[in-house]
């Protein structure tokens, strides 16, 4: 059909403005994610399979209250298997059908083998991004959120939580609990137990990094009473006289068990100090591995925790070993390798570092080792040595050899650094000699810079009561330019003997840890001036490390960032004394937000976040977006502000409106009484009126001074 002029109708529909209409009948869509629950404990499957879950889960949901459909749940799939993950999202359409959902459906059998779970990192959504921590205070454990003053309350509390200690798990997915029975793992937002192990008068526990293993350890020896059950979950006879143990933490069920020592012919009777952990994880959890001391490393391959080539590594004299932790690009590529179903062209293998002291003629040596091929990377001889401690970078880039030396008379001790580059060829390695005594080493997070606590104080060997050792705390930098480790400055004449780097790098809290007489905080900004550096002017080398605060905590005994880095927690611990004991929170800037004296406190842990799922590419997006974030976090902080103003303005309001209800009550009941006397009101004529008179009286005060002149 046509319109006057010959246009039809799809041309005078796009000439028209509906702008006012479409503003007027807009509807703000939810973009929220209070609606998606996070199903666990589902069926791994195959996709010919998908259907029929699809309708089961369905099915199961509407059963109970929770009417869904097959269109509203995604199952994540491994491309490597061409298997589902093992969970589900559900879109349950409204905040309120999800939450209903969430306590309808969990804990339900979907089938003997198979419970709906909810999601044991469910606190990862929190709208306001909050981080947790654990209080342990006399018989009480509480879960607390932090964020803003308007946001912290307690998530989760009970009494007689656990008997010994509580403990996270690397990622934060679990929060462990030690009972005379053995060890608890609860989890979700609802905190139900997830997880046991029977092993009976537990005292240690360590998770693998990765969460999948957890090892126990106690001093008691494994004894198997007659009437015990039988199963993969509890120990059998041949675990006897063993103290550690491994288990699975997804099944719960034994894989293997140890003797504290494996020393043939060892008196048991004799006490010495235990290294824990006893075992030592690979970054990936495919291999675990422990020392016997002198003789060799005995690495097992995981699930099955059979000794790998079933042989050790012998290594005549072997002291200590550490594994190398994995970067983010590490991860990345695993990642990617596993998405994609190809194998790496190269896949990187697992790296570990040990030490052999002298024996005999040969001399003291650092080995880097490649697993499971056994390829021998890099050696460095030592000499003159008496003792090594092996500190990896956490993004695995470096390590550091911390070696005290000794002079050829033996009365003397001194330092050296022995820093090998990991990811560059041929591993080199650079030497940093120090003349004192190196107390504490800690390397910057993803960075490439290193703080040590050094001291020639000669009451470091005995400390005795009431004295306080003099340390030095020196910053190195690796210079580019030379490629080597560079001094950035010294702080001079401290107490502090603890370094405390923030988990982002760049803030770092000095402390003074475990002193009778000083508790001193330094709060320090290593980039301070990165915005001068960012913007192209020369920076004179070390300028940039700037203290932002100081405070002091008596009596502190734990040190502790939160995992955005963001806040630092102080406690100090019933366990350690008991003047004073409780917690504070600071910000990195060292003011403090929140301070807590508690009777019987005894521990303070930040629940760890696992890594971001965010790429490389989308976290540089943001920081170039920042200023744009930045004013929404100003808006909501702005308008927290104002209801809080708000509510003081209504209290006040309030109060004034009272009070002029008062008046207006008591003029009335003035007037009443006035016409029943006859009395004329106020305002009726001006002739009775009586003049009321102001006299306006002013004081000048003159102040006479007299000079005199002496001659």
């Amino acid at each position: 059909m046509a319109v006057p002029n010959g246009t039809s109708y799809d041309n005078f529909d796009d000439e028209l403005d509906f702008t006012d209409i479409e503003q007027k009948y807009h509807v703000d869509l939810d973009d929220g994610l209070d609606n998606i629950i996070v199903v666990d404990g589902v069926p791994i499957i195959d996709k010919a399979k998908l259907d029929r879950l699809l309708a089961k889960i369905s099915k199961e949901f509407t059963r109970k209250g929770a009417a869904i459909k097959s269109d509203d749940i995604f199952v994540p799939w491994d491309n490597t298997s061409g298997k589902s993950k093992g969970f589900i999202f559900v879109d349950a359409g409204s905040a309120d059908a999800a939450a209903f959902a969430v306590n309808a459906m969990h804990g339900h059998p979907f089938d003997s083998k198979h419970t709906f779970l909810e999601h044991l990192r469910a606190w990862l959504a929190d709208p306001q991004g909050r981080d947790q921590y654990v209080t342990y205070r006399g018989d009480d454990v509480e879960i607390h959120w932090h964020g803003k003053p308007s946001q912290c309350e307690i998530a989760y509390s009970k009494k007689n939580w656990t008997e010994l200690y509580a403990s996270w798990s690397p990622l934060g997915t679990y929060f462990a609990t030690l009972f005379r029975q053995g060890v608890r793992l609860w989890g979700g937002s609802s905190w139900e137990p997830h997880q046991r192990f029977a092993h009976p008068l537990v005292k240690l526990i360590d998770f693998s990094p990765c969460e999948k293993y957890v090892v126990t350890w106690s001093h008691d020896p494994i004894t198997v009473p007659p009437n015990l059950p039988q199963g993969p979950e509890f120990f059998s006879p041949e675990d006897e006289g063993n103290n550690i143990a491994v288990w699975d933490i997804k099944s719960g069920h034994l894989l293997r068990t140890f003797p504290t020592s494996l020393l043939e012919g060892e008196d048991p009777s004799i006490k010495k100090q235990m290294q824990w952990p006893a075992l030592k994880w690979s970054a990936d959890d495919k291999f675990v591995a422990r020392a016997t001391p002198g003789q060799q490393i005995s690495v097992y391959e995981l699930p099955g925790m059979g000794l790998h080539d079933k042989k050790s590594l012998k290594i005549e004299g072997v002291v200590d070993f550490e594994w190398c932790p994995h970067g983010d690009k590490d991860k990345d590529e695993a990642e990617k390798a596993a998405k994609s179903g190809k194998p790496l062209k190269k896949a990187k293998e697992n790296m570990l570092a040990y030490w052999t002291p002298e024996v005999a003629n040969q001399p003291a040596r650092v080995t880097l080792l490649e697993f499971p091929s056994r390829r021998i990377l890099r050696q460095k001889n030592l000499f003159n040595v008496t003792e090594c401690k092996l500190h990896w970078q956490n993004h695995g880039d470096f390590l550091c050899v911390k070696v005290d030396r000794h002079t050829k008379t033996k009365k003397s001790i001194f330092c050296n650094l022995e820093i090998f580059r990991v990811r560059e060829k041929d591993f080199p390695v650079e030497v940093v000699e120090l003349k004192d005594t190196v107390t504490d080493f800690s390397w910057e997070p993803k960075g490439e810079r290193f703080a040590i606590v050094s001291s020639s104080d000669p009451n470091l060997g005995n400390p005795g009561p009431g004295i306080t050792i003099k340390t030095d705390i020196s910053f190195y930098q690796l210079d580019r330019a030379k490629n080597d480790f560079k001094l950035l400055r010294t702080l001079a004449s401290r107490t502090s003997n603890t370094i405390r780097w923030s988990p982002r790098g760049r803030h770092v809290v000095l402390a003074t840890v475990g002193s009778s007489t000083k508790s001193e905080l330094e709060f320090w900004d290593l980039d301070f001036n990165s915005e001068e550096r960012r913007e192209g002017q020369a920076v004179e080398w070390g300028t940039g490390i700037q203290q932002l605060g100081s405070a002091d905590h008596y009596g502190v005994t734990d040190v502790e960032w939160d995992p955005s880095g963001r806040y630092l927690a102080t406690s100090a611990s019933a366990w350690r004394h008991t003047l004073e004991n409780g917690y504070a929170i600071w910000d990195f800037r060292g003011q403090e937000i929140e301070k807590h004296l508690l009777d019987r406190f005894k521990q303070f842990i930040w629940r760890p976040r696992p890594r971001s799922l965010l790429t490389k590419e989308q976290q540089r997006q943001i920081r170039r977006n920042l200023k744009e974030y930045s004013r929404t976090f100003d808006e909501e902080d702005a308008a927290e502000e104002s209801n809080v103003s708000a509510e003081l303005v209504a209290h006040r309001k309030r109060l004034v409106d009272e009070w002029n209800a008062w008046r207006v009550r008591c003029k009335r009941e003035i007037a009443d009484e006035k016409r029943s006397r006859g009395q004329r009101l106020d305002g009726d004529g001006h002739e009775g009126e009586e003049k009321e008179e102001i006299e306006e009286w002013i004081d000048e005060v003159i102040e006479q001074i007299e000079e005199e002149v002496v001659d």
